[in-house]
């Protein structure tokens, strides 16, 4: 959205006002330039035609990066208030908006799961071709009040519920089961007496103790730190060591077959997070209840229930 807000004595440029913002939060116009999806050179452009219009300098320059200056810690919360107020001049216009037409942005915990819904979506895109998805993969939080995300799919810890300021909707449950890379597990498998059996650390470490802990396997030590599932399945096909899967993820994967004793465990539930006021927008709402079906439709591989980790055969589908 493009338009003129005017602070006290001021006619500003949203779009400017953006682009002070992100440089203000991140310190560096590369990195402001990448969440924006611009230059970094677009960047520092925006904040010095900004900086004329104000004829004030709002950030100092050093090797470092940019950093506010008094001027500019008095404009960020006069800014963050703009964007308050166009996140929500925005929902309120999207929200009633009745058309099955338009973009939806879908943003899932990783890329497992955006795999799976891409897939299972193509009937809903080719029922409603004007309907643009927008999917990413990406585990951080996004501020679905200023519409970084009409839709999340995101993992929370069991028993734990989303914001209230959110529409959540749990979908399936998710269950983690200990898997060894067939290739490795002449030297991997701790049920075929191997001294080399470790498990594989991600980075919440402390959570993985507890986990390895109440495994069958205790006394296996932690190896390790992967910051992703990406990463771990990498590490674990490669025979670094045992890894703690996902069952969507590692009943898939035909390079990996799960222990004797897998000790499955419920860790947390898919939600699928969305803004209050687009609850009557029909694009975003087809979307959501089309997604919410795509998962629910794989529950069993969610639920560790699968057959597919039987199959000598498998392939990833």
């Amino acid at each position: 959205m493009h338009a003129l807000f005017c602070l006290p004595g001021y006619g500003m440029d949203w779009n400017d006002v953006q682009h002070f913002l992100a440089l203000a939060r991140l310190g560096s116009v590369r990195a402001a330039g990448s969440s924006l999806g611009v230059s970094h050179s677009t960047v520092a452009r925006r904040v010095e035609m900004l900086e004329a219009e104000l004829a004030a300098r709002l950030f100092d320059r050093n090797r470092d990066g940019y950093s506010l200056t008094e001027a500019g810690r008095q404009m960020l919360p006069r800014a963050e208030r703009i964007e308050r107020e166009v996140a929500e001049l925005e929902r309120g216009i999207v929200g009633h908006d009745e058309r099955l037409a338009g973009s939806v942005t879908l943003t899932c915990c990783d890329g497992y799961v955006s795999g799976i819904l891409i897939r299972e979506l193509k009937t809903f895109c080719d029922d409603y071709p004007n309907i643009e998805l927008s999917v990413s993969a990406d585990g951080r939080l996004f501020d679905l009040a200023k519409r970084e995300a009409d839709i999340a799919v995101r993992a929370l810890a069991v028993d734990t519920q989303p914001p209230e300021y959110l529409i959540g909707l749990k979908v399936v449950p998710l269950v983690i089961a200990n898997y060894v890379a067939i290739e490795h597990e002449s030297h991997m498998d701790p049920e075929l007496g191997s001294v080399k059996s470790r498990w594989l650390s991600f980075e919440q470490r402390k959570v993985h103790e507890s986990m390895v802990a109440r495994s069958s396997y205790p006394d296996l030590p932690l190896w390790g730190e992967f910051s992703s599932l990406e990463v771990l399945l990498q590490a674990a096909q490669a025979g670094l060591g045992l890894a703690m899967l996902p069952t969507y993820v590692g009943d898939r994967e035909p390079k990996l077959r799960r222990l004797a004793r897998p000790d499955l465990q419920h860790m947390a539930d898919l939600w699928l997070l969305s803004h209050p006021d687009l609850r009557d927008n029909a694009r975003i709402r087809s979307t959501r209840s089309s997604v919410a079906q795509a998962l629910k439709k794989h529950s069993a591989l969610f639920r560790g229930e699968s057959p597919w980790h039987e199959r000598e055969d498998r392939v990833v589908r």
